[in-house]
């Protein structure tokens, strides 16, 4: 499997599930389709498996590499985000399936493209849309939300002590000058902290949580996750199994009590009492696993 393909958890996510081979299975976060294989390498032709994506050119990728790994079983593709799960459903004609699966991270590819906006690491459009459907960009957020609405968003998504010191500066450069592109606000952002990045370099950029702030913000992402674990009890075969990956304590908290409410509900049965994460062996092969957390619960 090429590096874009490598699935974070995948061993304990195949230690985890056990599929029938007539399963219906959603991978909500398609990508390029690492997860997926894992799934459909359990499926037989008359196993399903419905993958779901924002973004077109993941489903692309994902299609060809599926398509290349010699897979008995049926696939359906469909550009939609994991709220929209229960429309997708009932696009492809089925009212329950047997897993829900969701890694909440995005691929190097994404990171690498200038055009997405997602990183200060290259000098790009200020975008962070995943989802090119969406009208609202990171750049109509730092120029229009005022110095408040910014700094609570920065505090909020991004968990950044220093939110006032950076909106304020934003709203200060924005009245001289658009901040368009991702060099001005990470510069921007370095300077309210009064850091050099360069004389940081084995330290977290001082604009990364400044950054999540804003693609939380841009993509709906913690709103869209609520709603794909509020729809997935109703979609959920009895015995089905939902399985969510996340990559920050914002996104692992609403995973973990909802999982919690469902279980004192008596609607599920968690299987993972504590989130399960890589060892240092699929660390130092896929450093993006480090900060991935894992959850799984199963529909009594």
């Amino acid at each position: 499997m090429s590096a874009e393909h490598i699935p974070v958890l995948a061993e304990p996510v195949s230690e985890i599930i056990t599929l029938a081979p007539d399963a219906v299975v959603v991978d909500a976060t398609l990508g390029h389709g690492g997860h997926s294989e894992i799934f459909a390498r359990a499926l037989g032709p008359s196993g399903t498996l419905i993958g779901l994506d924002v973004d077109k050119s993941s489903i692309a990728s994902a299609k060809q590499h599926l398509a290349s790994a010699d897979l008995k079983c049926k696939m359906l593709f469909y550009q939609a985000n994991f709220a929209e799960i229960a429309d997708a459903l009932a696009i492809a004609g089925f009212k329950a399936v047997d897993l829900i699966f969701a890694d909440l991270g995005f691929c190097s590819a994404q990171m690498a493209d200038p055009d997405r906006g997602l990183s200060f690491q290259t000098d790009g459009r200020l975008d962070m849309r995943l989802d090119d459907r969406l009208r609202r960009t990171a750049a109509d957020i730092v120029n229009s939300v005022d110095e408040k609405g910014l700094a609570d968003l920065i505090y909020e998504f991004g968990q950044e002590r220093a939110s006032r010191k950076i909106a304020r500066s934003i709203v200060h450069h924005r009245s001289n000058r658009k901040i368009t592109t991702t060099g001005q606000l990470s510069t921007i952002i370095c300077q309210a902290m009064k850091v050099n990045p360069l004389s940081r370099k084995k330290k977290t950029h001082p604009a990364t949580k400044t950054f999540q702030a804003l693609r939380i913000a841009v993509n709906g992402e913690l709103e869209c996750l609520k709603t794909l674990l509020s729809e997935s009890p109703k979609l959920l075969t009895t015995g089905g199994k939902i399985g969510i990956i996340s990559f920050h304590s914002l996104e692992d908290r609403i995973v973990k009590f909802d999982f919690r409410e469902n279980a004192s509900a008596g609607t599920y049965e968690i299987l993972t009492k504590r989130p399960v994460t890589a060892d240092s062996n699929e660390i130092e092969i896929n450093p993006r696993s480090r900060s991935a957390k894992l959850r799984f619960a199963q529909k009594i």
